[in-house]
């Protein structure tokens, strides 16, 4: 019959499986770990899961380093200040998982966290981290509330005349593009019978002049936008501009504000959750206005 059936045996004619070839298993984790570099973070967890040599090398410290930020170290002891048992007995792997959850700081007015597909830097200041016109006066501002914000409160405007809101922040932003968001929404949400309903009756004066966004950085950007607040019972993401932040750049503080101060006539009914500043290349999710 020839020798291409020579793996044939003779007791009972049965047929001998050829010796199996080297396998993905077979890899050495060092091969394996110089090819999940190239992996974003979602696909090196997938890819840990076929076997145990891409298990071992998804766990690589530089594996995990290549997805951090440059300037990780500097988060960690912005966010944790100095907390030198965060890093204790941490592998890259779990500081990047660490990083990725929404981390508090300043006295839990700010918040802090990785997009876990790309490693982007992206923050939420919260209402109570701004500086409002007459905050504390309970004829114009309240504070209410509610499951619809990560701070699960925001502040409510009644009625006023001069309507201004200012924050900062001094932050070790990675090197990148930024966008800044005010996230607002017309009208005061609440739960009746297990739906949402959202009370209009103190919306007010929006329509008759635009708000005005303002941005500025310690190293001379700076940005104004100006629109009007629209579709009561929404909350919206309101761009006020974006800023860059160098590779030589250790630590940038940037200044925003949100303004209606034409004081002929009153506004309210309005609705100040948090600002979120995000990375550029992807504020079209969020951008409308």
């Amino acid at each position: 019959m020839g020798s291409s059936f020579s793996f044939l045996l003779a007791s009972g004619g049965a047929v001998a499986a050829p010796p199996p070839g080297p396998g993905l298993g077979d890899l050495p984790e060092s091969c394996v770990a110089e090819v999940l570099v190239y992996l974003d973070p979602p696909q090196i967890c997938r890819m840990a899961m076929l076997n145990r040599a891409f298990r071992g090398a998804s766990s690589a410290d530089f594996v995990w380093e290549s997805k951090l930020p440059l300037n990780y170290g500097d988060v960690i002891e912005r966010v944790f200040e100095g907390d030198a048992v965060f890093c204790k007995d941490l592998c890259k792997r779990d500081i990047y998982s660490t990083l990725c959850r929404p981390n508090s700081f300043d006295g839990g007015t700010k918040k802090v966290w990785l997009d876990k597909s790309t490693g982007k830097t992206c923050m939420l200041v919260s209402s109570n981290g701004l500086a409002i016109t007459g905050i504390d006066d309970r004829r114009y501002w309240s504070r209410i509330p509610t499951e619809e914000s990560r701070f699960y409160s925001v502040a409510y405007l009644q009625q006023i005349w001069w309507f201004e809101v200012d924050g900062e922040i001094e932050f070790p932003f990675p090197p990148g593009s930024y966008s800044l968001f005010f996230r607002l929404q017309l009208g005061r949400a609440h739960k009746r019978f297990g739906r949402r309903v959202c009370n209009s009756e103190h919306i007010h004066g929006w329509d008759r002049k635009p708000v005005r966004f303002q941005l500025s950085t310690s190293d001379g950007q700076q940005a104004t936008k100006q629109c009007y607040l629209k579709e009561p019972g929404k909350w919206i993401h309101y761009h006020a501009g974006d800023f860059v932040v160098s590779s030589s750049c250790k630590s940038m503080r940037v200044k925003f504000s949100m303004t209606q101060i034409d004081c002929t006539h009153t506004k309210g009914g309005l609705c100040v959750d948090s600002v979120l500043i995000y990375p550029a290349e992807y504020k079209e999710r969020l951008q409308r206005f």
